[in-house]
């Protein structure tokens, strides 16, 4: 049965990323008893890593028919394919690199229901080789939605190494919910249905939640 995705309200890349920057704080805090400026460099790191792991709250404000990017980052490609293994059908794909310096939370794209997760084995190729695609590891959220089907897939890159993503099927998303993350730089795909007006273009930084990624005619 559907259910409201009360895991997503509970869900905070800053407790998510705390087993990553805590020590590094802490240690950097130790050092500074010992030596100011190596106490002070380890310091900065691991306030870099505080900031990767950012989860501060948005609004969002799309209209309706709107579609949000599912996460921070530039585009990359916007291409339509006939056939594709994680889209029933013909389907017009989205593509995001999140660099390191990017939010990497990632939110629904639009109100809809989990219908499977689809996790996939693979390699950690950079997420800006195209290839990357087809061979790193990912993991593939099937969404259905009032206005067609739609897929987010979280890819690791080179130095993402793990995704993170607590909804499982049957559960209800709002637009722009959170629903996990992918820790380091990565890419994130939205395949959505054919014919949707894409409002970015190659080279845009979006944001997740906030920028209308397509739109519903």
């Amino acid at each position: 049965m559907s259910g409201t995705f009360s895991r997503g309200k509970d869900f905070s890349g800053w407790r998510c990323g705390l087993p990553f920057y805590g020590p590094v704080l802490a240690l950097g805090v130790l050092l500074s008893c010992l030596s100011a400026w190596l106490g002070a460099v380890v310091t900065l790191l691991g306030v870099a890593m505080l900031l990767f792991f950012r989860d501060f709250p948005r609004v969002v404000t799309a209209g309706a028919d709107d579609v949000v990017s599912p996460a921070d980052g530039t585009i990359t490609a916007i291409e339509d394919f006939e056939n594709d293994p994680h889209y029933d059908g013909p389907c017009r794909r989205v593509s995001i690199f999140l660099s390191v310096f990017s939010a990497h939370i990632n939110r629904a794209p639009f109100e809809s229901t989990v219908l499977k997760v689809i996790p996939t084995s693979g390699k950690y190729l950079d997420a800006r080789d195209p290839e990357c695609s087809k061979h790193n590891v990912s993991n593939a959220l099937w969404l259905e939605t009032p206005r067609g089907p739609m897929t987010v897939r979280q890819i690791t890159g080179a130095v993402a190494r793990r995704i993170v993503c607590p909804a499982v099927p049957g559960d209800r998303l709002g637009k722009g919910e959170k629903f996990g993350m992918i820790r380091f730089g990565s890419r994130t795909e939205l395949y959505l249905p054919p014919g949707t007006e894409v409002t970015v273009k190659i080279g845009e930084y979006v944001y997740a939640g906030l920028t209308t990624i397509a739109r519903f005619k």
